[in-house]
């Protein structure tokens, strides 16, 4: 499956502007390499922890051995990013047996900046699985979410177990990775299905050799669990949360453990708990259709538009990137990557993808094919492609596809165990996407050869009890399709439908005024917004 993760933008300046277009997706979704890490030492403007939390903070069915969690101290320190603190929380590595051990979460806040009543704490979480919450606090929410909003809460974020900054899931090496990026995920023949077969195998493996502690501890309930850990630690007797893509399955998760704890939860790009992974893996395949028909009859009414021109039908829009893909998969292009990498069909495939979350990235779509194209230049569209796996310019990758990877894998059993399941299942993909049908197929086989057991199934939420929640779904969503959110508002008892009528990966902060003056008003004020408002 591809990333469920909200797409990274620049700060909104006071006044309104264009949306940013050219290099941001690569540029952006890249930039948390450049956020240092939370200093484990002190620091000249080092913030003393907060005071025990109270009584009242502590759940009533919290077992004794968890209690000393609940009642853990935080001790804030700068940690080289203006304006933030950073801590360290612990939580136990098994909720099932706490004298298993510790797993250290790194958290990071900014405090309120205004004045008003303060309203407590706003976790936010960019989702992935994999993404940095931490990369997303500093690079984005803590700075470009509404004035009135951060002036009000503090803004959080914690790494979930696994990811990033806390005790991260490691697979592969630069090279190996690098080699994994480029093995054709549209086998010919045998041979190549063994190749590829041979990819996933390696990189599970690689995964249960470097990361044996965590591999069997980084699932969505567990990362929901420390949610409320920190929600204790913090103070705050209800949690309020702001959860994109993958990050509102982690809200909704929440809110059916703890409906009791939950303040105002906003889930914006909704995934649907009930739905298995092939269904997931069909679902997601036709809402990149969607998003590319999207791009399709954009893209030929401009002037640099490789794929054809006015009067240009999708379909035959469509018909000539495959085209293109098929060349690249028989002869693939220079890039002038230090490394060597040539583009082959597999990393412009992901490149594409990757301009699919947002429709600011489809200016630099058609100038990286453009130059693929007719200039038999490969750099544009590998840079979207690494924007999208996080690489850096010296081939170091976040391990954002490690623990995307193996989240998934636990929460969820594999959608295919067979490349002859794949092939059977093939129609189906191929007739909703018949861009991207065959490889996100072969993509729906990789959690086959985990190293461990997935302790997840497809449930429904209701959180029976739960105050007003709000669940926001955009109608041509490449990676979480609309109707996801439709279901889940249905699923949860309190929940509320907000609809983003437009293209796009989520819908908050993206240049709707009603989205956003929605989402706002119910943050600041408790209101949640009418049923059935739609917004575009």
């Amino acid at each position: 499956m591809y990333l469920r993760r909200t797409p990274r933008r620049a700060p909104r300046s006071p006044a309104p502007r264009p949306r940013t277009t050219g290099t941001l997706l690569a540029a952006a979704t890249a930039a948390v390499l450049l956020v240092p890490a939370c200093s484990p030492s002190g620091s000249s403007n080092a913030v003393e922890g907060a005071a025990p939390v109270a009584l009242a903070v502590l759940p009533k069915a919290t077992p004794a051995a968890l209690a000393p969690y609940y009642d853990q101290k935080l001790t804030w320190r700068g940690c080289g990013v203006s304006g933030f603190e950073c801590t360290t929380m612990k939580a136990p590595l098994d909720y099932a047996d706490p004298s298993a051990g510790d797993v250290k979460l790194a958290v990071a806040r900014k405090k309120a900046t205004g004045d008003g009543k303060p309203l407590g704490s706003l976790m936010v979480n960019p989702g992935g699985p994999g993404g940095s919450a931490i990369g997303y606090l500093q690079q984005y929410a803590g700075i470009g979410y509404p004035a009135k909003v951060r002036a009000r809460y503090d803004m959080v974020a914690m790494d979930p177990r696994g990811v990033a900054r806390s005790e991260p899931v490691e697979c592969l090496g630069g090279r190996a990775m690098d080699r994994f990026t480029q093995t054709d995920t549209t086998p010919d023949d045998q041979r190549e299905t063994g190749q590829l077969v041979d990819a996933y195998k390696k990189f599970a493996e690689g995964c249960g050799k470097r990361s044996t502690r965590m591999l069997r501890h980084v699932s969505t309930v567990e990362a929901a669990r420390d949610m409320d850990v920190l929600r204790a630690a913090l103070g705050d007797r209800k949690l309020t949360y702001v959860g994109a893509s993958y990050g509102t399955f982690l809200g909704a998760t929440y809110a059916g453990l703890f409906p009791d704890r939950v303040g105002r939860l906003v889930l914006d790009g909704a995934m649907d708990p009930s739905v298995p992974s092939r269904t997931q893996n069909l679902d997601q395949t036709a809402g990149f259709e969607t998003a590319f028909q999207s791009f399709a009859k954009d893209c030929v009414q401009q002037s640099d538009c490789p794929l054809g021109g006015k009067g240009t039908s999708p379909g035959q829009v469509g018909d000539a990137l495959k085209a293109f893909f098929r060349k690249l998969d028989a002869h693939p292009i220079p890039t002038g990557d230090a490394d060597g990498r040539k583009l082959g069909e597999a990393l412009a495939t992901t490149g594409v993808i990757a301009a699919m979350y947002d429709e600011a990235a489809w200016a630099q779509l058609r100038e990286g094919l453009t130059s693929a194209m007719k200039e038999n230049d490969g750099a544009g569209l590998l840079v979207l492609s690494d924007g999208y796996y996080e690489r850096d310019a010296k081939g170091h990758y976040t391990n954002l596809m490690f623990a995307n990877a193996a989240v998934n894998c636990l929460d969820l059993p594999a959608a295919y165990s067979t490349p002859e399941q794949v092939e059977e299942a093939m129609p189906a993909f191929e007739k909703a996407s018949p861009v991207f049908g065959r490889g996100l197929a072969w993509a729906s086989l990789s959690c086959a050869y985990w190293q461990v057991k997935p302790t997840g199934e497809p449930h429904r939420i209701e959180a029976k009890g739960a105050a007003p929640i709000v669940v926001v779904g955009t109608t041509r969503d490449p990676a979480t399709p609309y109707r996801w959110a439709q279901s889940l508002s249905r699923q949860l008892s309190s929940a509320r439908l907000l609809t983003y009528e437009g293209d796009g990966h989520t819908a908050y902060g993206r240049g709707s005024t009603c989205i956003d003056s929605t989402i706002n008003a119910y943050l600041l004020k408790g209101t949640p917004p009418a049923e059935g408002k739609r917004c575009s």
